[in-house]
């Protein structure tokens, strides 16, 4: 073969080539489609830890995709109120929301099994339960009755029990108390006495101030820090026993979900995943400085007393037994979350609880600064 021929050959073979290359494009194309979703939060921009979520997820399947996948998020109010943003992703109006499945328990008390249950789980337990025990399933079982697919997309870690303006020693203070407090877990104080009120997150300061109000619950000391509580109410309970883990999830138009290409469906839910832990690790880091600041200015910080509790505890039960009675989607959930919740407590007893109890007596002692 002289040199001509050869320069000729590999220029056509080139060309050929580059040409392979050009043509491929379409079809990567066809398998990436353009997809615009809008998504409805439950929460205003303020709370950059929760409302935060709902812009991870989106920039993250934006990031992954090249801009294909891309959905725009609206705060609670900017289209439909905070607490329809679930409703308004079944029929349609949003393609997605982010959201507590709690918020919709008047409509069904189902909902809330995806959320929170008071004394279930802790948010490690509540992510065992839902990547690993069947809980993810067992939700979207249920969820499509409604028109939905969901995935968890956040989780605050055990919540605070709220801001009172009077010591909660026993029971019998409990007797009479106005709490801002809602569905399941309003449901269970009401068997102590508590006079439960549904008031939006932005009306709670000015009637803990009047003393419409004497008690309120919110979310943990970060979220509580921006609203000024310890000013009308200086009181700060805990554990929030009614939200131990609580799952904050994405919901999805169950049709438009499935018309989702396979990889954008796993893209999703591995964006939602790392959404979800990376929410309980934000409200791990900021916590913790923030009931400091609490305390330093004017929190009295209180435990709730074992009579308070156990009483709690046999009043959810009492309610567990109330609502599986008559809604057969609640029990399913119920019952496989109870049997999850055994073997986890029996677990936690050993390892995980020596070696965070070991520590926690060494803070105390002052052991743990450095040159302690």
């Amino acid at each position: 073969m002289d040199r001509r021929s050869f320069i000729a050959r590999v220029s056509i073979g080139g060309a050929a080539a580059a040409a392979g290359s050009v043509l491929a494009a379409p079809a990567i194309a066809q398998e990436a489609p353009q997809i615009n979703w809008r998504l409805a939060s439950s929460f205003p921009k303020s709370l950059d830890t929760i409302y935060g979520g709902a812009e991870e997820i989106s920039q993250r399947l934006s990031e992954a995709t090249d801009g294909r996948f891309q959905i725009q998020v609206f705060s609670a109010g900017e289209i439909v109120p905070g607490l329809d943003a679930i409703n308004a992703t079944t029929d349609g109006t949003v393609e997605c929301s982010h959201s507590v499945g709690y918020y919709n328990w008047g409509k069904d008390p189902a909902f809330a099994c995806g959320a929170d249950l008071p004394f279930t789980f802790s948010a490690r337990a509540k992510n065992a339960y839902n990547y690993q025990g069947g809980g993810i399933e067992n939700y979207n079982t249920f969820l499509e009755k409604y028109n939905l697919v969901s995935y968890p997309g956040g989780n605050t870690g055990v919540q605070m029990g709220g801001w009172y303006r009077k010591e909660i020693n026993s029971l019998a203070d409990m007797q009479g108390l106005k709490m801002r407090i809602s569905g399941l877990a309003g449901r269970v104080v009401e068997k102590l006495g508590v006079v439960p009120q549904q008031i939006a997150g932005g009306d709670i300061y000015p009637s803990l101030e009047r003393g419409t109000i004497d008690a309120a619950e919110w979310v943990g000391p970060y979220d509580d820090s921006k609203l000024g509580f310890q000013k009308v109410a200086p009181y700060y309970y805990y554990p929030g026993f009614w939200e131990g883990g609580p799952t904050v999830s994405f919901f999805v138009n169950k049709g438009k979900w499935d018309e989702l290409p396979e990889n954008y469906k796993s893209l999703f839910r591995t964006c939602a995943q790392a959404t979800d832990q990376n929410m309980l690790a934000k409200y791990d880091m900021k916590n913790p400085t923030a009931l400091k600041e609490l305390v330093g200015s004017g929190a009295q910080l209180r435990s709730f007393s074992e009579e308070v509790l156990a009483a709690s505890f046999a009043a959810a039960n009492e309610v567990y037994a109330e609502v599986s009675a008559e809604n057969e989607s609640f029990k399913t959930q119920y019952e496989a979350m109870l049997q999850f919740r055994d073997d986890w407590y029996l677990y936690q007893q050993t390892a995980e609880y020596t070696f965070d109890t070991f520590m926690m007596i060494q803070q105390r002692n002052g052991t743990l600064a450095v040159g302690g």
